[in-house]
């Protein structure tokens, strides 16, 4: 059995399933969990969860390389480059840099179905995020999504809370809302964030914040989530 991450070269514990520097899984540590565990989002909400994340994770990750440049040095790096290339080290990174890269690997877990590197993962993630402090909407909407596709409601909802609370018409923030109350199976709470979410809609996206931008096609995935669950109309 190695004793050195494959990626960057630290040295492993014989018990360890990732690299504890760059987090890198080791072995067969990134297949997909068995069925179960605290940390498994619940069944019905994760096609729809897996699928408005990882569009918001494509754009995300278009927005951080335009606003942090190494990182997206890293991602376009030419294909000819050796194997041998050593991973980047988070823990020396930016605290913003360290926590894009944390989200936009949870993000593509959720995609591939890894749920056992998204439990791993997440809380990392989401620490990262926290030590920001004070978090302006677009960082606590990322949050929010750490929190939902972790299966963590509380951390969703504060987070749509705390959006709302400063703009109740904030787009990302009724998303989030929306997506936290079902994730409690709150289906009157559901309905409420997505008619708030629908009323808003044109007005707000007429503001054309950075972060609507940004976020544009999950936005459009959450209104036909919002709209198939919204009453018969006439």
């Amino acid at each position: 059995m190695a004793l050195h991450c494959a990626a960057c070269g630290a040295p492993l514990g014989d018990r360890a399933k990732f690299c504890h520097r760059c987090g890198t899984p080791r072995g067969e540590a990134g297949r997909p969990a068995a069925s179960g565990g605290a940390a498994v989002v619940l069944p019905w909400v994760v096609a729809a969860i897996a699928l408005l994340c990882l569009l918001a994770f494509i754009v995300g990750q278009n927005w951080r390389r335009a606003r942090t440049p190494a990182a997206g040095v890293v991602a376009a790096a030419p294909q000819s480059a050796p194997s041998t290339q050593r991973a980047p080290d988070i823990s020396q990174m930016p605290p913003q840099e360290r926590a894009d890269r944390l989200f936009n690997r949870v993000m593509t877990y959720v995609s591939e179905g890894k749920s056992d590197s998204v439990s791993f993962f997440a809380p990392m993630a989401i620490q990262s995020f926290k030590a920001l402090a004070p978090l302006n909407a677009h960082q606590r909407y990322d949050l929010g999504l750490l929190g939902v596709v972790s299966g963590d409601g509380a951390l969703a909802r504060a987070q749509a809370d705390t959006i709302l609370r400063a703009e109740p018409s904030h787009l990302l923030g009724l998303i989030l809302a929306m997506r936290a109350a079902g994730l409690e199976l709150d289906t009157p709470a559901r309905q409420r964030y997505a008619a708030r979410f629908m009323a808003a809609l044109v007005a707000e996206r007429a503001n054309r914040l950075p972060e609507y931008i940004d976020h544009a096609p999950d936005i459009d995935a959450a209104v036909r989530e919002a709209d198939v669950r919204a009453p018969s109309r006439p």
